[in-house]
């Protein structure tokens, strides 16, 4: 069954604390435009987790929210961030008889009551589409432990899942983890390199870690973007620019990273556009052949890609060790927000409209989708044949476009074509191989509306092709006219 509802992340996050109710939010887009959805949730572990509500109804392309509460623990996680046993399970079907029964007015409680009864009195009679969510435990003092316990990997992944966790410790709190972490035995300070890199604000510690920098290989505009010193970051670009500054903003640390890379793995979009607006590279590599791009398309960073994108960089370019691209890591991780900005297609859309063939060739040349829709269903081939930019079809054509895709009204570039007027679009999507007795949801082959519109030309170029008058159009004029 087609895809229903689309889930803000793939895990259910819970900043856990001990003794008390931990809570967190999961918001659902509905993607069916003319039906109410109704949803279930349901939890592998009930003795756990409470779902309020349980159950409910989205409206045609709506937003709703659900809340996950964990009940108060008195132990911490037996693992952690992931949890193996902790499950939850969305279940959408579509439900235009629940339309009449549910209305604005009705509580909440007995809006859920009514789709939960729906829901059971369906059993699986009814198509489901339904979404799997993974549990993940995090925030401070699920921190706190795992640096105690010199756990590298627990501490890794709670800040690659909740970036955000650093800024409720204050400067006492910051100095006191970095104790705990150059304390531990046989650590060769990994846990500090992990903390300062992941954005733990170093800079009022009693104990600078400037040997650390050093040996990692980091420059003074490394250590300012690590730490979200846009100030100094500014700074550091007015003062060097003067001298060649090119070359130092894209200066590499051991693992081969610019300045640039730790201010995309960190969100950091301020300073990111500080450093690209001084002349940073923004398609430099690092050691295993990541770009900045790569590491913000990796971890779902919709607005750095965007405006990574948007500067210019490359979503093409792939990694060393397994070849993946930008684009790759996005829909291997399921970010699927990021991959509609780098499959670029609105883009596309807009070159095609616009007639800009360098660009349109440009993108695609970078890897851009050349089957992006529209809300009505057209595609960059549709559109270009509407207006007549066969120049633009040829390109497209030749990057995959498909000349016999159809939009919401069941027209294909040939209807567009036609109904455009132009005779050389025509004949350019004829010599193609378009169908030319192709028809649409009203019945209308390409002949029919140009008959209909008084277009001889074009008639004659259909019939010589073979065209055969089976229906002909209404005489209201179609949606695109």
């Amino acid at each position: 069954m087609e895809k229903l509802v689309e889930v803000s992340e793939p895990e259910i996050r819970i900043d856990f604390a001990l003794g008390c109710k931990c809570r967190a939010t999961v918001n659902l887009k509905s993607l069916i435009a003319t039906s109410p959805i109704a949803y279930k949730v349901q939890t592998s572990s009930p003795h756990k987790f409470l779902v309020n509500p349980p159950s409910g109804l989205i409206s045609p392309s709506s937003c709703t929210t659900f809340q996950v509460i964990l009940k108060p623990q008195s132990q911490i996680p037996s693992t952690f961030p992931r949890s193996p046993s902790d499950r939850f399970l969305v279940r959408t079907a579509i439900a235009p008889e629940l339309k009449l029964e549910l209305n604005s007015s009705s509580s909440e409680t007995t809006r859920s009551e009514i789709v939960n009864s729906w829901f059971s009195s369906i059993g699986h009679n009814c198509s489901t589409y339904d979404i799997k969510l993974k549990v993940v435990f995090v925030g401070p003092f699920l921190l706190r432990h795992a640096v105690s316990n010199g756990d590298c990997d627990s501490v890794r992944n709670i800040i690659k899942r909740q970036r955000s966790v650093f800024t409720e410790f204050s400067t006492r709190e910051a100095e006191s983890l970095i104790r705990v972490a150059k304390q531990l035995p046989n650590n060769n300070n990994d846990m500090v390199n992990i903390l300062i890199e992941g954005g733990l604000k170093v800079d009022a510690c009693t104990e600078p870690n400037a040997v650390k920098w050093v040996s990692m290989g980091w420059t003074s505009l490394h250590i300012a973007v690590a730490n979200d010193r846009r100030d100094e970051v500014e700074r550091l670009v007015r003062v060097n620019n003067n001298g060649g500054g090119c070359r130092w903003l894209d200066s590499k640390d051991k693992e081969g990273r610019t300045p640039l890379h730790l201010a995309a793995s960190k969100a950091l979009l301020g300073i990111a556009k500080v450093l690209i607006g001084a002349g940073a590279q923004v398609d430099a590599r690092s050691k295993d052949g990541r770009t900045a791009l790569f590491r913000a398309a990796a971890n779902g960073d919709c607005e750095m890609v965007k405006m990574l994108v948007e500067m210019g960089a490359d979503p093409t370019v792939t990694e060393l060790h397994l070849g993946r691209s930008a684009l790759d890591i996005a829909r291997s991780k399921g970010h699927e927000t990021a991959v509609k900005i780098l499959e670029r297609g609105e883009a596309v859309l807009h070159a095609a409209r616009r007639g800009d063939l360098q660009l349109l060739e440009t993108l695609l040349d970078k890897g851009a989708t050349t089957n992006f829709r529209d809300q009505y269903g057209l595609t960059a081939v549709h559109i270009a044949a509407i207006k007549g930019n066969k120049d633009a079809v040829m390109i497209v054509a030749e990057f995959g476009a498909d000349l016999e895709c159809q939009d919401s009204e069941g027209n294909t570039p040939l209807h567009m074509a036609v109904e455009g007027g132009c005779a050389q679009m025509v004949e350019v999507l004829l010599n193609r191989g378009a169908n030319v007795n192709a028809r649409n949801k009203k019945g209308d082959t390409p002949l029919s509306i140009s008959r209909f519109l008084s277009y001889e030309e074009i008639t004659q170029l259909l019939v010589d092709e073979g065209a055969v008058l089976s229906v002909l159009p209404s005489n209201s004029p179609s949606p695109l006219s």
